[in-house]
């Protein structure tokens, strides 16, 4: 098992127009995305046949895509059905095909998996759902997917990058259960009840014990979730899209149900959203040109412990192993935010 058995998100299904063609890029491998002549969405390797232009640079014709340099023209299996050069005369093309990658449709996304594997794309919870709104955001991250992923359900760095805005250090203990198993990552949150910054009035305004779950799941996605009482639930869900070794694009679904103020509040939660992204951006950036000059060696302390466990799923991966067959582990934590 490799990264490269996996679903990762190309772009959102209404961006990926017909007569559009998009290039992307996972794990370092170029692609050309395009929807064919039923509206089915293709991705091909973005080079031609002929002299290596990138396809994503032509453009696409009745759900074909035509290569800018000399014409060549592609359908949706790959198959190269036009070569100008040689006139209507289809046999002398004979049966030229470009690399294609599989491709699906969910939840509002386009998937792509670079080979074949027994895998499945990953669901966002409540997507869809009646009495459900979901917000969608994408940001570049100049840092890797592992980083992203552990930026993502930290607790203890929100007191100091988003001070004010969620959470503030306050010296108050907190404790979690860790558990790993089947290429997961679980911790489940206890002692939670008012250190949520700005909204803290709209999201708690009972104080009651929150309910709160971050996970990871190999390769890339994280969820954190909140739950604050009846019509207070609210999923944050991050798929980290790993576009080379210090470049990684994030799809954010802030998915909730605050009952009758879902619309109202939609708005402030992207702007709050984004408020808190914005800075992890910068976070994050700095960590990896610091890895760059210094190089990656961590200090880890029991707070850590999710971080660790999340390396260990991913550095299985990295090395052509199963991360399900890692022993299942679980362990409390106590540490102070």
């Amino acid at each position: 098992m490799t990264p490269h058995d996996f679903w990762y998100v190309v772009a959102e299904s209404r961006t990926l127009r017909r007569g559009r063609v998009l290039a992307r890029r996972i794990l370092d491998e170029w692609l050309a995305v395009f929807r064919d002549d039923a509206g089915r969405p293709v991705a091909l390797r973005d080079v031609c046949l002929h002299r290596n232009a990138q396809l994503s640079r032509g453009e696409v014709r009745d759900g074909r895509l035509v290569c800018p340099y000399h014409g060549w023209t592609y359908d949706g299996e790959g198959r190269v059905v036009a070569v100008p050069s040689l006139g209507d005369d289809v046999r002398k093309i004979g049966r030229r095909c470009a690399m294609r990658y599989a491709t699906c449709e969910v939840d509002g996304f386009v998937y792509v998996r670079l080979q074949d594997a027994d895998t499945a794309p990953w669901r966002i919870p409540h997507y869809g759902e009646r009495g459900w709104t979901s917000l969608r955001l994408l940001n570049k991250f100049k840092n890797d997917v592992t980083n992203c992923a552990e930026n993502f359900v930290d607790i203890p760095h929100t007191a100091f990058v988003h001070r004010g805005i969620f959470r503030s250090s306050r010296r108050e203990r907190l404790t979690a259960t860790v558990t790993r198993s089947g290429g997961s990552v679980r911790v489940e949150y206890h002692g939670e009840r008012a250190n949520l910054g700005l909204f803290r009035w709209f999201l708690n305004p009972k104080g009651a014990e929150i309910v709160h779950v971050d996970s990871f799941h190999m390769p890339n996605v994280t969820s954190v979730e909140y739950q604050m009482g009846r019509r207070r639930h609210f999923f944050i869900n991050s798929q980290s899209v790993p576009v080379g070794d210090d470049e990684t694009w994030v799809y954010t679904d802030l998915t909730y149900d605050y009952g009758v103020w879902n619309t109202l509040a939609a708005p402030f939660v992207r702007w709050y959203g984004q408020k808190i992204i914005d800075q992890d951006l910068v976070i994050l950036e700095n960590q990896m040109q610091t890895i760059r000059k210094y190089g990656r060696d961590f200090t880890n302390t029991p707070a850590d412990v999710v971080h660790v466990l999340i390396e260990s799923i991913r550095d299985a991966l990295a090395e052509g192993r199963d991360p399900r067959a890692l022993p299942d582990r679980s362990q409390a934590i106590e540490f102070w935010v």
